[in-house]
């Protein structure tokens, strides 16, 4: 089943209705930073991962025992 667009207009009528013009604007504002939020937050993440992964590893060594 499913939505054609004379059901979510529907909806969109009922929901303004319901919440207000002045509502729904200032929750569409929010999502709208959310959003932009959720994908800085994702390319900060990739950056760090492809700095990781460009810096040289340093290998673990441990000192001989008979050595020290």
């Amino acid at each position: 089943m499913q939505m054609g667009p004379w059901q979510l207009l529907l909806i969109a009528v009922v929901v303004l209705v319901l919440f207000g013009r002045g509502k729904v604007s200032s929750l569409m504002g929010e999502v709208g930073k959310g959003i932009t939020a959720f994908k800085k937050g994702v390319s900060e993440g990739t950056k760090e991962i492809e700095e990781a992964a460009a810096e040289p590893k340093a290998t673990e060594t441990t000192p001989d025992k008979d050595k020290v």
